[in-house]
């Protein structure tokens, strides 16, 4: 990525899978009060991948508490049917990962038919072929750097040079005068990595365990964008 390339402004989501979730409105209430611009929502099945966490109705309890963007990502297959149940629950951003869909042309049409952004979801060894021919259809990214399906894993290093790899499509994507398209990235990202994540491209980073849990999350997340404005912004 050239050195002069300036990023888009960067967005910390917290995912809600490392929250309490006996008080999760206050959970949800008191990281965004800290500084944090998304929440972000860990849907998992218990067949695209070994877990089951939460769904629609979550969703739509967490909506009239703020109006700040919903990030909700797809672990589930098939997607298609519960798209609808989520965007109408409340979520602004929905992803999915093009393993779990049949036709991900129509999948990405469905979401931004719901009024939601729509994007795909690349584990770690997934190709980013899937991009090729659905550019034009992309609100956003989301890289894995995980494998799905827990919390609190460690980030896999490989991710940064798939990282500069989507950056620079995106680049050439919007250069070529197409839409603007988000880089998201999410596992293990953490206040000694965030910043080598940035410099690599992103400007979205899903957090769990890195904030909630923690005592201060206003402290936590100023020191998480300390660090990204050292890689530049």
């Amino acid at each position: 990525m050239p050195k002069t390339k300036s990023l888009p402004a960067a967005r910390i989501a917290p995912s809600i899978l490392s929250a309490d979730f006996a008080r999760l409105g206050e959970e949800v209430k008191n990281v965004l009060a800290a500084g944090a611009d998304w929440i972000h929502f860990d849907v998992m099945d218990n067949h695209y991948v070994p877990n089951l966490t939460i769904g629609p109705m979550v969703c739509e309890a967490i909506r009239p508490l703020t109006n700040a963007p919903i990030d909700v990502h797809l672990m589930v297959e098939p997607v298609d049917a519960i798209v609808p149940m989520f965007a109408k629950a409340g979520a602004n951003i929905i992803t999915f990962h093009p393993e779990a869909s049949r036709h991900v042309d129509r999948t990405l049409g469905l979401i931004r038919e719901h009024g939601c952004k729509a994007g795909l979801v690349l584990n770690p060894a997934t190709s980013l072929s899937y991009l090729d021919h659905v550019m034009d259809k992309i609100d956003i990214i989301l890289l894995m750097s995980v494998n799905p399906g827990f919390g609190g894993q460690s980030f896999i290093p490989g991710t940064l040079d798939k990282l500069r790899a989507v950056r620079t499509r995106i680049d050439q994507h919007v250069e070529n005068g197409g839409q603007s398209i988000d880089l998201e990235v999410d596992g293990g990202v953490k206040i000694d990595n965030i910043r080598e994540i940035r410099a690599a491209g992103a400007d979205a980073f899903v957090a769990g365990s890195a904030i909630f849990g923690k005592p201060d999350y206003a402290a936590i997340i100023k020191q998480l964008r300390e660090q990204i404005a050292l890689a530049g912004g």
